[in-house]
């Protein structure tokens, strides 16, 4: 089940793994209205290809509607092995001219969301003692860059969130990976559907930024070297070939950073300062996932990250 399937790297995540054996379902919110035509396109895709693509309703923001969704999956198809964290949105602006309202709205969806969805289908895995978590994140959670303030803390909490989590997850034999894609200026509606700071007049405060602000989306692309061909269908292929692992042996992090950004080096010290804080607390059996069947448990690691 991937969230956010609607357009951009959930959409084509569901097409990927479709069309790599998988059942997928791709949920989104409404299905019957505001994205009707995006549901109607995938699951014409999969009558026309053969492909096991299936939509369902799923709103972020309701504990309702993640309920049903897994409910929904898991009658239909009596089971459900991974959840692909995908559904996000996008803030751009100064800082302080977002209102408490707004940082809350995109901590709802960015981050609370994650947890709505988790408890709805972590009781079924738990159960099983198998499934995976795959986290759609983004290398902002460790560049921290400007203007884009309550989106990147959101990033960073979500980040935190699933982390944290993993630690939880490990002895139970469910496995987590964290996928943190660069920007991209193509294939999503990420920049053109963001949000701005709701109040115009601390906005003005800062006017004399607006022309970097205005010409933030260039200055993004031009990070990409010129003969490379920076789409987000990269994020998906990244997903399908992780899935595809074995048990046990699927990494913590990967990357899929057209820009050089050297993030798998920010993970690596990261990684190895969590390994030794968390040994020191006698705690290292959590940095393992247990697979059933007695077999030996597997250290997730940071290696294997996609450049």
């Amino acid at each position: 089940m991937i969230t956010g399937a609607a357009t951009g790297i959930g959409n084509l995540t569901a097409r990927a793994l479709a069309a790599a054996g998988h059942t997928v379902y791709a949920s989104m919110r409404g299905i019957g209205s505001r994205n009707a035509g995006h549901a109607g396109e995938l699951l014409a895709l999969g009558r026309r290809d053969g492909l096991d693509l299936r939509v369902v309703e799923l709103d972020v923001q309701s504990e309702a509607s993640t309920e049903a969704a897994v409910a929904t999956v898991l009658e239909q198809a009596g089971r459900l092995d991974t959840v692909v964290h995908n559904a996000g949105h996008l803030y751009i602006g100064y800082v302080e001219a977002f209102t408490p309202e707004d940082v809350q709205r995109l901590f709802d969806i960015n981050v609370i969301g994650i947890q709505r969805v988790n408890r709805a289908a972590l009781p079924h895995m738990r159960e099983r003692r198998s499934g995976t978590l795959v986290y759609v994140g983004s290398t902002t959670s460790a560049l921290l860059p400007p203007f884009m303030g309550p989106y990147v803390a959101s990033k960073t909490a979500a980040d935190a969130l699933a982390q944290v989590t993993a630690y939880e997850l490990n002895p139970l034999g469910i496995e987590t990976t964290i996928v943190q894609p660069g920007p991209f200026t193509q294939g999503t509606e990420h920049f053109p559907n963001a949000s701005h700071a709701a109040d115009h007049n601390r906005g003005q405060a800062y006017s004399m930024l607006d022309p970097l602000v205005a010409g933030y989306e260039q200055a993004t692309s031009n990070l990409f070297t010129p003969d490379v061909d920076a789409h987000p269908q990269a994020v998906a292929e990244e997903i399908t070939r992780i899935l595809a692992l074995p048990a046990g042996t699927k990494p913590l992090r990967s990357i899929v950073d057209f820009t050089e950004a050297g993030i798998e080096h920010v993970n690596e010290v990261m990684y190895r300062a969590q390994e030794e804080f968390i040994g020191r607390l006698g705690l290292r059996r959590l940095l393992h996932v247990t697979i059933a069947g007695n077999q030996p448990s597997i250290t997730h690691s940071p290696a294997g990250e996609r450049g």
